[in-house]
């Protein structure tokens, strides 16, 4: 009778946890991004942050959802691909207008100009959603004639995961460059580490494809070295490599 009492009480208790991991799962993700919102949004100053990040999710996310049409992974995992996808064109739209308000007479640039020597630098957020909607149409063509090959299957799981775990890089390499962390937000990059050391390890309790775990960890090891930047520029300032910065801009934090 007390066994039974007690598996009646664990059964609500395991149930509960489980949404609450889900929960994160889909929503955890997007955290991280508020507090940079806000700063580009009070400061109308979008210089400290890559839209670079926003390609990098962008395109994961949409790999993601397609490998999903070849191996069904987990339905949470599914609906954060989805949310963080909304997300990142809203970030993309914020930084587009911030900048184009700050650029005064500049030449306006579109997608339709294939200029590659000013890809992702486009002036309206239109030009944006039109490279994605291009980018996922092809893509989506190609996993459709190749999804009945495991091999395409795979390879495309472990491209999804693999560019999600290269996210940092252009947040590590735009602080290397203005050797400064100034106009970043420290608080989102805290948020990246704590939710992707989350992510990693409910990767692998769930036994998620191998590609999840071994890129998570990837992913990790990344933020750490941005965390790292954090500190060094801070206590051991360097001297800044000479970049343009609008008279506008102020610090995001």
């Amino acid at each position: 009778m007390e066994a039974g009492g007690l598996e009646w009480l664990l059964v609500p208790m395991h149930q509960l946890v489980s949404w609450g991991a889900a929960g994160a799962m889909v929503f955890g993700g997007v955290v991280p991004y508020i507090p940079q919102y806000r700063d580009i949004r009070r400061t109308q100053n979008a210089e400290g942050f890559s839209t670079y990040v926003c390609l990098v999710l962008l395109v994961a996310n949409i790999l993601r959802i397609l490998f999903w049409f070849g191996r069904r992974f987990e339905s949470p995992l599914l609906w954060q691909s989805i949310i963080m996808i909304i997300t990142m064109l809203l970030m993309l739209k914020l930084c587009t207008e911030v900048r184009v308000s700050n650029e005064l007479n500049i030449k306006r640039r579109s997608f339709a100009d294939f200029d590659l020597n000013y890809f992702w630098h486009w002036s309206k957020f239109t030009d944006y959603v039109q490279c994605v909607l291009t980018f996922t149409c092809v893509t989506g063509y190609i996993t459709y004639l190749w999804l009945d090959s495991s091999l395409f299957v795979e390879t495309l799981g472990f491209l999804a995961v693999f560019t999600e775990a290269m996210l940092g890089i252009p947040q590590l390499y735009r602080n290397y460059q203005n050797r400064s962390t100034e106009g970043m937000s420290v608080k989102m990059v805290l948020m990246w580490t704590s939710g992707d050391t989350f992510k990693t390890v409910y990767f692998i309790l769930n036994q998620a494809p191998f590609q999840f775990s071994i890129c998570g960890l990837l992913q990790v090891f990344v933020d750490i070295a941005i965390l790292l930047q954090v500190y060094l520029y801070s206590y051991y300032p360097q001297k800044p490599v000479s970049h343009t910065v609008h008279p506008a801009s102020t610090k995001a934090l």
